[in-house]
């Protein structure tokens, strides 16, 4: 893209009104973006990606705007396809546009409860097309300190709040207690909601804090010393209650509790599920000396080869442990998941053989991936893989490498 500042600029007329959906605009540059035809117009509704937020959607001309970016002064209209018109007209999606605004209203009012109460200052933010992240500088925070900062952002956005844009001289932007030194220079852009935060910003905004609705942080984990909270606002905000009170209805109609017991009835059922698996587990363990006896008796060479429909890796894994322990073997053994196929590959320390040269030969043929040490290796791979063939592939490279017949 040009960079030539002499050129026309873009008037950005969400600036005046973010609630300005429709259009009309004099092209003044075309370009090719990434392989796509592209309009620089004299005028736009569209907001760039930048700060954060994304790109709005939307069609000039009947025709999709699939990406919005900045070209210093110009903003750049990616387009599906060629516009030949000189005059045009565009058209904002406007479900877009409004949820954008409540997400990025409601990031202003968490950062500022998080400097306010918590003196967490916003290191980044980040608009997602599900949720969005906010990264404060907390080392930690308690869960009833998060508590405290959503409740002061949802009292701020209920008490309906005027929001304001105003431009103002960077000369006299000291006069504007901005919660963050802006990053900008020249006349800046602020954005405040009536007394309580005051930011340097560019974005597209709600009139009044009451339209942004519900905020709601639902995750937070630390990243890069900080914290980082994903949360949704408003019409997200909705759509994630009905979703979370869908599963605890199911929940309890599962567990017969009441909605305030199903955390417990779900610990009390995680319990009992790892003291089954830890007593599956012994008895797998117990059952796997009595199989190796089997399988040595059935041997009919040195290689053992089987795959177990219904045994677990984890068996399988015991099963052939307890052969190369008891005897001179080669165990090429395979089982299934749910989800996965596994391959698992052992010998006994006295033949003297890296069952690790196998792993790039099985891996391929199941798509996976895996690794272990000279005795023994694990290879999980795609559900449906043809287990038969990776294990006929494994005895075959065998065969080769010692350059003769499996040993018997």
């Amino acid at each position: 893209m040009n960079n030539d500042r002499d050129k026309k600029e873009t008037r950005r007329l969400y600036f005046d009104d973010a609630y300005l959906t429709e259009f009309e605009a004099e092209v003044i540059d075309r370009l090719i973006v990434e392989n796509q035809p592209a309009l620089v117009l004299d005028q736009t509704c569209f907001y760039p990606e930048s700060g954060g937020q994304p790109w709005d959607k939307g069609t000039i001309d009947g025709v999709e705007v699939i990406k919005v970016v900045e070209d210093g002064e110009r903003i750049v209209h990616v387009l599906a396809r060629d516009v030949a018109a000189a005059r045009v007209k565009g058209w904002i999606d406007w479900a877009t546009r409004f949820d954008h605004m409540q997400q990025h209203s409601g990031q202003h009012l968490l950062s500022q409860a998080f400097f306010e109460l918590l003196r967490g200052e916003t290191k980044s933010f980040h608009l997602g097309a599900d949720v969005s992240t906010l990264e404060i500088g907390l080392a930690k925070a308690a869960e009833e300190d998060i508590e405290r900062v959503e409740r002061r952002a949802n009292e701020v956005a209920f008490e309906n709040r005027e929001i304001k844009t105003y431009f103002v001289p960077e000369e006299k932007i000291a006069e504007i207690p901005l919660r963050r030194p802006p990053k900008v220079s020249g006349l800046i852009r602020v954005v405040e909601a009536d007394t309580f935060d005051y930011s340097a910003c560019g974005g597209t905004h709600c009139r009044r804090t009451g339209e942004i609705g519900i905020i709601k942080i639902t995750k937070s984990e630390r990243i890069r010393g900080n914290l980082r909270f994903e949360f949704v606002c408003g019409g997200r905000a909705l759509r994630d209650y009905a979703l979370k009170n869908r599963v605890v209805r199911h929940l309890v109609n599962q567990f017969n509790v009441k909605e305030a017991d199903v955390a417990a009835s779900v610990a009390k059922l995680t319990e009992e599920m790892k003291a089954v698996k830890k007593q599956a587990r012994k008895s797998e363990e117990a059952l796997a000396v009595f199989e190796a006896q089997e399988f040595i008796k059935r041997a009919e060479g040195k290689i053992i080869q089987q795959i177990f429909p219904e045994k677990s890796a984890e068996g399988a894994r015991f099963l052939a442990l307890n052969i190369i322990r008891q005897g001179e073997f080669v165990c090429l053994f395979g089982a299934m998941s749910e989800s996965r196929s596994h391959v698992i590959l052992a010998c006994s320390e006295s033949l003297k053989l890296d069952m690790r040269r196998l792993v790039p030969v099985v891996s391929p043929l199941i798509n996976g991936r895996g690794g272990g040490g000279p005795t023994l290796v694990e290879i999980a791979g795609d559900p449906a893989a043809d287990l038969t063939a990776a294990l006929h592939r494994a005895a075959d490279f065998l065969k080769k490498a010692r350059n003769e017949s499996p040993p018997s």
